[in-house]
C-alpha cells in the first residue's frame, strides 16, 4: 500500500460540447443539438476520479482569468479535490471542442489556454512530492514539466504513472525513464513504438519496444476489448472490458488510467486492479461529459459485486 495523498499534475479545461449525427465534410454546415459546457481536461478528469474512488487526492493546474475559469474549480472540489495548487494565470483556460455522434464516439479538438502557460512547476507543488502516495501525469500540459515532475518523484521515491494521451510528440526519453507505469491507448502505443498493434502479439511487442526505451510497466488501453499490463518482467495480464450500454466515451480513459492509480495505492493485486480500473471505465461511458461522468467507489464496487469474474 503506498501512502499519502495522490498528487495529479496536468490539465483541466472548459468541454464545450455538441451532438451531432455525423461529422460535417469540408465546407459543409450541419446541426448540432445538445450543446453544453462541461468541466474536463486529462489531468482534471483524474484527479476527480481518484478522489470520487475514495483516494485523498490534490491537482496541481492553471486555469485562466477568464468566465470558465471560477466554474472550473468548483467542479474540483465538488469532486473532493485539493485545489490548493490550482493556480490562476492571465489568459484563457484550456477549451477542449467535443463532436460527439450517436453511440458515444467523439472527436476532440483541444485549444491548451493555460494548459500550455507553465513555466516551472511552482514551490508548493514541489514540496508536496515527498509525502505523495504516487503522482500521476498526463501530457496536456508541457513535457518540460512532466520531466521535472517525474523526476521530483523518483528522487522522492514516490511511484509515477503516466498517461499518454493528450499530445502526439515523441515521449522524451528522460520523461520514458522516470516513470513506473506508462498507460497508453493502442493507436498512442502504435504512434510512441513505431510498431502495428492490430494483435494481441503484436500489442506485447510494441509495448516492449516502449519498454527498451526504459519505460516499467506498459499498461495498455483498448477500449471495448479491456486493457492489457505487460510488466517490465513476467507475463502479461489481460482483463476484459465489461460490457455496457455507451453514451460518451470521453475521459473514459482518464477515468481507467485514474481507477488503476488508486488500486495500485491501495495495494489490490493487478489484476484486481485491471478489474478495478475496467469497471469505473465501464461507468464513465455510460454518463454524458467527461469530469462529470467520474464514478463514485459505491458504484464501482456495486458494479464489480454483480457482474461475473471474467478472465
Amino acid at each position: 500500500m503506498l501512502r499519502g495523498p495522490l498528487l495529479v499534475i496536468g490539465s483541466i479545461n472548459a468541454d464545450l460540447y455538441v451532438e451531432i449525427d455525423r461529422l460535417p465534410a469540408p465546407g459543409e454546415t450541419i446541426l448540432g443539438t445538445g450543446a453544453a459546457m462541461r468541466p474536463g481536461g486529462k489531468g482534471a478528469n483524474q484527479a476527480a476520479a481518484a478522489a470520487r474512488l475514495g483516494q485523498p487526492t490534490a491537482f496541481a493546474g492553471q486555469v485562466g482569468d477568464d468566465a470558465y475559469a471560477a466554474s472550473l474549480r468548483a467542479a474540483l472540489i465538488g469532486a473532493g479535490v485539493d485545489t490548493a495548487l490550482l493556480a490562476a494565470v492571465p489568459g484563457a483556460s484550456g477549451q477542449a471542442f467535443i463532436l460527439l455522434q450517436a453511440g458515444g464516439e467523439n472527436s476532440i479538438i483541444v485549444a491548451g489556454g493555460a494548459n500550455q502557460a507553465w513555466s516551472e512547476l511552482p514551490p508548493a507543488a514541489i514540496a508536496r512530492f515527498p509525502d505523495a502516495g504516487a503522482v500521476l501525469l498526463q501530457r496536456e500540459v508541457p513535457d518540460a514539466i512532466n520531466v521535472v515532475a517525474a523526476n521530483l518523484a523518483r528522487a522522492a521515491g514516490v511511484t509515477v504513472v503516466l498517461d499518454a494521451g493528450g499530445s502526439d510528440a515523441a515521449l522524451p526519453r528522460d520523461l520514458v525513464s522516470a516513470v513506473d507505469v506508462l498507460s497508453p491507448n493502442e493507436h498512442e502505443l502504435a504512434r510512441l513504438s513505431g510498431r502495428p498493434v492490430r494483435t494481441r502479439d503484436e500489442v506485447v511487442a510494441a509495448a516492449r519496444a516502449v519498454q527498451a526505451a526504459g519505460a516499467g510497466a506498459v499498461l495498455v488501453k483498448l477500449g471495448g476489448r479491456g486493457c492489457l499490463l505487460v510488466p517490465s518482467r513476467g507475463e502479461t495480464i489481460a482483463q476484459p472490458a465489461f460490457a455496457v450500454p455507451v453514451v460518451d466515451t470521453t475521459g473514459a480513459g482518464d477515468c481507467f488510467t485514474a481507477a488503476y492509480t488508486v488500486a495500485l495505492m491501495e495495494g489490490q493485486p493487478e489484476q484486481e486492479r485491471l478489474r478495478f480500473a475496467c469497471a469505473a471505465a465501464a461507468l464513465c461511458v455510460q454518463t454524458r461529459g467527461a469530469l462529470p461522468s467520474m464514478p463514485t467507489r459505491a458504484a464501482v464496487e456495486r458494479l464489480l459485486a454483480e457482474a461475473p469474474v471474467l478472465r
